[in-house]
């Protein structure tokens, strides 16, 4: 999208064009900037300019739009007097012009009150005996108010729509938020959500009437005038349920798009699935980016953490736009970076809610200790979570549950109100389905998902409460003592969980040949995203070979793990279910363990299936079947 807004000078070509930008999210260039130092010179004089001077402006003026349409757009001031001007600044057929227009004494009465500029108010005759009348754009007098030359000139462009840099299917919660913090990046939108009568009628057209301050989006309900209305070739991020919906709405854009086009997936869909799609989109000469998207519905709107794969060429279409939308990490970087080839992206966004669901299961686990055991208050669990939220153990989580301890409605606690049965929408499922697939230990984590489906029983919880007479068992130790260990227990188990999902990655990887760089996922996930923490930027720079490896990682893996044994058989003597930390310390003891019990499952085997084992005595590998009756 690009404005030219012309005039001789004392027309308030700055005035509207600082308006425009602001009001299109665009960029804003005054060409009187772009004038070489000989020409302002010369003007200073009082000389006008001759069309051998203006060459080397235009050209750099040029330069500029071309540059600025690659990114989004911009609005320009400039005088460009003569057509021949104009001809030589029309760089796309993405540009609008404004021609603004007023009586010779109004313009001379504006240009006497100037203050500040190198150009006389006498050489106004010189450039309206050079103004030329406009062949093409829109003529605006200026004799109205700022305020109303604006909104005229929003009306004309409204009318004079221009090809849209991005396009977004679906305006639900998350698709909404994206579309809205692109518009507001600077980037040209259109907005498509299906027609759905008495159900889905005019939900994109809504979201442009509640975000009046947005006026470089367009609304659509008719797929075809979405299409045509996206610039070429064209970029089409699609935020709507996985599954069937992500295969439906392919096989209804496919025949209207063309070779090079790109299409994006930016829900929480299946990797495998997102594999096969890749290769569908391939195969018609287009591109796919599979791409997770982490930060709920503030995170879409303010700035999420970004994890493209699919078409490396797919991604270069989009890095500048998703690089503006996505947050920043302590360094200033976009959260945001190419993941890999086929879903990928997917993959890494499942693994990831994988880790989330581990990381509010211990936060859930320690809440309910810390209450119903030691008999803390609400304000107090959440006191010490804000204290450990200062040092190397903080987490978004960890603040966000801070939080909800402190909310109250009607003066009373809202979270004993919430029924205590935790949803989940499939990715954590999937984690652990995957992690079977390629045998990979996933115990922490499946219990987090399996905690949800116990949790989803209620009914059947209080029944048989009453049936084993289960009540928690007030905890008599000295909290002040406990909390040093509770803390590296917390900080243990959370270590836990990271290891698990970056040992599944890489494992997964290798296998497939996705090269995946550990350190730059961990970047990116240090900021936008839900799992963000001070363990996350630590893995980010210190990632090497090993997770287990990594210094800070070693050395909490040493202190913490009597604590944590300590902390799961207070909670399980005290009627108290850690299922996430429990299954963490087994799965850290057993992957320290030198000698394991796995002999015995060997001999077992061996014993009623002649399933063969091998020796430690034999460095060969060769294996044994031993008559055991």
């Amino acid at each position: 999208m690009l404005v030219i807004v012309t005039g001789v000078s004392g027309t308030g070509k700055t005035t509207l064009g600082s308006f425009l930008a602001e009001r299109l999210h665009l960029p804003f260039f005054d060409a009187d900037h772009f004038h070489p130092a000989e020409n302002i010179a010369k003007m200073s004089a009082g000389h006008p300019l001759n069309d051998e001077d203006r060459v080397p402006w235009l050209q750099a003026l040029a330069d500029r739009l071309k540059e600025s349409e690659l990114k989004g757009g911009a609005v320009l001031a400039c005088s460009a007097l003569k057509n021949s001007y104009r001809e030589k600044l029309s760089v796309s057929e993405n540009l609008r012009w404004i021609h603004l227009t007023g009586s010779r004494d109004l313009i001379w009465e504006r240009m006497l009150a100037r203050k500040n500029h190198y150009m006389k108010a006498g050489m106004l005759d010189s450039q309206i005996a050079t103004w030329e009348k406009p062949v093409f754009g829109f003529k605006l007098d200026i004799s109205g108010t700022p305020e109303e030359l604006l909104l005229e000139s929003l009306n004309y462009l409204k009318y004079q729509p221009m090809n849209m840099k991005m396009g977004v299917i679906g305006m639900g919660v998350m698709g909404k938020s994206l579309a809205l913090n692109l518009a507001e990046n600077g980037v040209p939108v259109s907005l498509y959500n299906r027609f759905v009568a008495g159900k889905e009628e005019g939900v994109a057209q809504l979201v442009l009437d509640e975000n009046p301050e947005f006026s470089n989006m367009l609304a659509f309900e008719d797929l075809q005038k979405f299409v045509d209305s996206l610039e070429k070739p064209r970029r089409i991020l699609m935020m709507i349920p996985a599954g069937a919906a992500i295969d439906g709405q392919l096989d209804s854009l496919i025949p209207i798009l063309e070779k090079d086009d790109l299409v994006i997936d930016g829900g929480n869909s299946f990797y495998l699935d997102s594999d096969r799609r890749v290769n569908r989109l391939k195969e018609t000469g287009m591109h796919f980016l599979p791409m997770g998207v982490s930060g709920g519905e503030e995170g879409a709107r303010k700035g999420p953490s970004i994890m493209p794969g699919g078409n490396a060429e797919g991604y270069a279409m989009v890095e500048d736009f998703l690089g503006r939308i996505s947050a920043k990490d302590k360094n200033g970087k976009p959260c945001v970076t190419y993941v890999g080839p086929g879903g990928s992206g997917h993959f890494i966004k499942m693994v990831h809610n994988s880790i989330e669901y581990g990381e509010m299961q211990v936060l859930a686990e320690l809440v309910h200790l810390l209450r119903f055991g030691f008999g803390c208050t609400p304000e107090q669990v959440s006191g010490i979570f804000t204290e450990w939220g200062k040092g190397e153990v903080k987490s978004y989580l960890l603040e966000i549950t801070a939080e909800i301890l402190l909310f109250k409605e009607n003066g009373e606690l809202l979270l004993d109100k919430i029924m205590d049965q935790a949803g989940q929408k499939g990715t954590g499922a999937w984690s652990l389905v995957s992690a079977l697939d390629y045998g990979v230990p996933y115990s922490p984590l499946s219990e987090a998902v399996n905690a949800r489906g116990v949790s989803g029983e209620k009914a059947m919880r209080v029944a048989y409460s009453k049936t084993f007479q289960h009540e928690f068992e007030k905890i008599e130790a000295s909290l002040e003592a406990w909390l040093p260990k509770i803390k590296s227990a917390y900080f243990l188990a959370r270590i836990i969980n990271h290891e698990v999902g970056f040992r599944f990655m890489k494992t997964v990887s290798d296998t497939k040949g996705w090269n995946l760089n550990f350190n730059e996922i961990a970047r990116i996930w240090t900021n936008g995203c839900i799992i963000r923490s001070g363990l996350m930027e630590s893995i980010a720079t210190n990632y090497g070979d090993s997770f287990l490896e990594i210094p800070d990682v070693k050395t909490h893996v040493i202190s913490g793990r009597k604590a944590l044994g300590e902390l799961i058989g207070l909670s399980l003597t005290h009627g108290f279910a850690v299922p996430v930390m429990s299954a963490g310390l087994n799965y850290l003891l057993g992957r320290i363990t030198a000698e394991s019990s796995a002999s015995v499952i060997q001999a077992q085997r061996d014993y009623f299936g002649a399933h063969t084992y091998q020796r430690k005595d034999d460095p060969s590998g060769k294996f044994y079947h031993t008559e055991w009756i």
